[in-house]
């Protein structure tokens, strides 16, 4: 940044050539996390009978739902757990890619 501003760039050049390119990765990588946090929180508050109205199908409703039936049906209790983690799991998979992605310091051919 010193040696961009002393030769004369300006601060609009300087943040788009120093600054964006350094800080995409790490708020995709935020935002990637938080998206799986949401989804997580959501689940749960469902199944705490919180969330959205009992006419609304989520993956937390239904688990609350399954509840009660895991003695011989523990399939309606795995498929939306498995779901939700599958889901989380993809979403945080992504963000690191995305984040190697656009890694500024990567050196290309090694």
């Amino acid at each position: 940044m010193e040696s961009a501003r002393s030769l004369g760039a300006s601060p609009l050049r300087q943040v788009v050539r120093h600054v964006l390119p350094n800080s995409m990765g790490p708020v995709i990588v935020a935002g990637t996390i938080d998206v799986a946090a949401a989804i997580i929180a959501e689940s749960t508050l469902s199944f705490l009978g919180l969330g959205f109205p009992p006419d609304i199908p989520t993956w937390g409703r239904i688990l609350f739902d399954a509840k009660d039936n895991l003695d011989f049906a523990p399939h309606w209790a795995l498929f939306p757990g498995t779901a939700i983690f599958l889901t989380v799991l993809s979403i945080n998979y992504i963000g690191d890619g995305l984040r190697d992605a656009l890694d500024p310091r990567k050196v290309l051919g090694k």
